[in-house]
């Protein structure tokens, strides 16, 4: 899909949409970016924001259409037009025109449908540290990002404002951002009932059902200011250690609900989607453990014979005291379960990256991402060290549209075992795991697949570091900016 860059109409009274805000607007979409053969080329906007107006070219005949979406009276967006059989593109840019008029009036609320609480209103709430830190100017874009996707959500809890300002941040950001990966895959998303979370569909993968949860700490931390956790310098820590004991009793949580069997969804793949949380910055590291606890296995190289390789070991037990078995994917006892959906990137850092790479302004800040990522070369034991700024065109030319998406490090964990399998065609650009040949092999759409990072959120005099200096750099930085406070408070 490209969106041309054109030069507003004479009239002014519509604008182009640039590439990276078309692609958050289309998100809204029933099926997001999935537009089949009528492919967008051209957007247009209101002056006021209110109204968006899409060209699309069929592929095969040419034929050109119109989609035109405006606001709804709680800002959500909400199709009012749509034309397949325009006779040229003048005539669509002329329909467009007409159609984005300055300060009309917004389109009504829907009998029946639940008017969207504003994010932005807390309602004599008190928030919590995390989300009053989208009031900052650091972390504006991720406000008016995650705006547009909880506007974008279907049919949300009638709680999910109320639960986003307050405890709850982390799990309705994770639901924002599952939305996002989604439909940037052009899944048809719909929230046709209160669980599970999810239905999604498209024609090559058929359906399916989503729930999603994140992994909670045992005692609730406050996120903001705390210390990372480091990675357990163990191996048999790492895969089958506190982190997979979070895991395993929150998957189990859920599988305890029957979600499986409820009468939409029974017959049809079910998959839970998790996201972690249980640490302060534990998602960096446990990506290892929630795969320690699925298929029971861990790997970690030595040196034998001179030679490094990586050895393989089996489990069938966690650590620690509860004797919580190892496996869940290794039998048929949970066979209603057909994947694990996983991410290690469901963080404010991804949602300003996300709207930095598509053109959202950095507002007199440095964003640098620093981390691993995988290394396609055989038998690799370690993954390919970087560390970019966000802004830069060697980040960006990382992924072909050219800007982050939100699918590069969506993770599909599936069970050999399911009653309904879950296809990979239903989730084509998200990493698949999967048994072939009694071993777990792996399919990643994008080549260059992040194992881990960190984002630095920098003023713009601070100076660029590197992966090998980014442990010294942070000390240094963290003593700058308390002598820094020190001095001015």
């Amino acid at each position: 899909m490209t969106i041309d860059a054109l030069a507003p109409d004479d009239s002014g009274a519509m604008r182009p949409v640039p590439r990276g805000l078309f692609d958050v607007y289309a998100l809204a979409l029933p099926h997001g970016h999935g537009f089949g053969e009528r492919l967008p080329f051209e957007a247009w906007q209101s002056p006021d924001d209110h109204g968006c107006a899409m060209l699309t070219r069929h592929a095969e005949d040419g034929s050109i259409g119109l989609i035109v979406i405006r606001r709804r009276e709680d800002m959500v967006w909400t199709v009012i037009s749509e034309d397949h059989a325009l006779e040229s593109i003048e005539a669509a840019r002329a329909r467009a025109q007409a159609a984005l008029v300055n300060g009309a009036p917004l389109e009504p609320v829907p009998s029946g449908v639940q008017r969207r609480t504003p994010l932005h209103d807390l309602e004599g709430r008190e928030p919590s540290k995390i989300f009053s830190m989208l009031f900052q100017p650091s972390h504006q874009n991720v406000a008016w990002l995650l705006n547009q996707l909880y506007l974008s959500l279907p049919r949300p809890d009638r709680n999910w404002a109320a639960d986003c300002q307050t405890e709850n941040f982390h799990t309705r950001l994770w639901e924002a951002q599952l939305l996002a990966s989604f439909r940037e895959q052009g899944i048809l998303v719909t929230q046709p009932v209160e669980s599970p979370d999810f239905r999604i569909e498209n024609r090559k993968g058929g359906a399916a059902w989503v729930e999603a949860v994140t992994a909670n700490p045992p005692v609730r931390f406050e996120p903001v200011g705390a210390r990372p956790t480091r990675q357990p310098a163990e191996s048999a820590e790492l895969f089958f250690g506190s982190a997979a004991l979070r895991f395993a009793k929150t998957i189990g949580n859920k599988l305890q609900r029957g979600y499986a069997d409820l009468p939409h969804v029974a017959g049809m793949p079910f998959a839970i989607a998790i996201a972690d949380f249980h640490a302060p910055a534990s998602m960096m590291w446990s990506r290892e453990a929630l795969m320690g606890y699925l298929y029971g296995i861990s790997a970690e190289a030595l040196e034998i014979n001179g030679e490094r390789i990586a050895v393989g070991n089996e489990a069938t037990q966690l650590l620690g005291a509860s004797g919580f078995p190892a496996g869940l994917f290794r039998d048929d006892a949970h066979s209603e379960l057909s994947a694990i959906i996983f991410t290690n990137a469901c963080t404010l850092s991804k949602f300003n990256r996300a709207a930095i790479t598509a053109g959202m302004p950095t507002r007199g800040r440095r964003y640098v991402r620093y981390g691993k990522m995988f290394d396609p070369q055989p038998h690799a034991l370690d993954g390919l060290p970087f560390c970019l700024d966000v802004t830069s065109e060697e980040y960006r030319g990382l992924w072909p549209q050219g800007y982050e998406p939100w699918c590069a490090e969506l993770e599909v964990f599936h069970n050999p075992f399911a009653r309904h399998s879950l296809p990979h065609a239903l989730l084509p650009e998200a990493t698949h795991w999967f048994e072939q040949d009694g071993a777990i092999d792996n399919r990643a759409y994008y080549p260059n697949t992040i194992l881990w990072s960190g984002t630095l959120v920098l003023d713009p005099e601070d100076p660029m570091p590197t992966y090998e200096t980014i442990p010294a750099f942070l000390e240094d930085l963290a003593q700058r900016r308390m002598a820094k406070r020190k001095k001015t408070g």
